[in-house]
């Protein structure tokens, strides 16, 4: 078993590897060139992911006296997975100052200071992006609290009516022992009396 997953754990090495080289080449690319390579880039991507699966059920299978090193070695690679995945996104809107250049006509005679600005915006707007995706999970998360309480509410509505009704069939009871009651002491009061 063990050697299965040490043959998955290569396979993702060298494909993270690849990965990481063609994550590097993107910004440099324009066109249909940089298309080409985004795609290749997702599809590597998403095999890494499936070695990753593969890779937790192997580590399932192990026993667990033994699993924490590799448990350990998986929390690695997620991170690691979830470091490609970061760079990817921000290399897909990045681009080299060569291209750049290119690309807004200008003759590499552009000022550090407008260089330093766009990076400062780009990085800027990453970080709202980041945000928007934190308040995303949030509210996300805010909303599956909402619908739990109001599951459990509706339980207890529920466990409530039945208390009630409980309760109303005690209350007749009650009433019926109560008018039984008083009909038995006339009976008794008047066999007293004969």
């Amino acid at each position: 078993m063990s050697s299965d997953f040490e043959s998955y754990e290569q396979d993702f090495a060298v494909l993270t590897a690849e990965i990481t080289g063609r994550i590097g080449k993107v910004p440099k690319l324009v066109g249909d060139e940089k298309k080409q390579m985004v795609a290749n880039v997702e599809k590597q991507l998403e095999e890494a992911r499936e070695l990753l699966e593969q890779m937790e059920l192997e580590v399932r299978e192990i026993p667990p006296q033994s699993r924490g090193m590799y448990s350990s070695r998986m929390r690695s690679y997620t991170q690691e997975m979830g470091k490609l995945e970061a760079d990817f996104k921000r290399s897909r809107i990045a681009y080299s100052d060569e291209v750049r250049n290119e690309l807004l006509g200008d003759d590499g005679n552009s000022s550090e200071n407008q260089l330093i600005k766009l990076r400062e915006e780009r990085a800027h707007l990453l970080d709202n992006t980041e945000r928007l995706e934190r308040s995303s999970r949030r509210l996300e998360a805010g909303y599956q609290i909402a619908v739990e309480t109001e599951q459990i509410g509706q339980e207890m509505l529920e466990n409530l009516s039945h208390d009630r009704e409980k309760i109303q069939r005690a209350r007749e009871r009650l009433r019926e022992t109560d008018a039984n009651l008083g009909k038995s002491s006339r009976v008794l009061t008047g066999m007293l009396r004969r």
